[in-house]
């Protein structure tokens, strides 16, 4: 193994990538770990669908365009939804908060 001076001192290259928490035991323990599958996410303000791994469940299932089935998650706003990502102006005003704001505080 070849190893080259730093500073006066040897350094062993390997030594120098070796990380100390995968040295022996480079597998996950068992049963401790959520299952780790492949899931559906529905965005319900834009009827966008997409899928990606994750760890959360769902008793609701969907069939996706491979034919297989999968558990859905309901989600209020992703990429295809977010002002930020869309570029349109959102305006959602819940249980007319501006209405009684401009109601009690307006000018008389």
């Amino acid at each position: 193994m070849q190893s080259f001076s730093l500073i006066g001192e040897n350094f062993n290259r390997k030594a120098l990538w070796q990380k100390p928490w995968c040295t022996k035991d480079k597998n996950m323990k068992k049963d401790i770990h959520p299952e780790y599958r492949e899931v559906i996410f529905f965005d319900t303000s834009s009827d966008f669908k997409f899928m990606t791994k994750s760890t959360m469940t769902s008793e609701e299932t969907i069939k996706w365009e491979d034919g297989k089935e999968y558990p859905v998650i309901k989600i209020e706003v992703s990429s295809a939804s977010h002002p930020f990502y869309t570029g349109k102006k959102l305006f959602v005003d819940t249980a007319g908060r501006v209405e009684k704001f401009n109601k009690r505080y307006r000018q008389k």
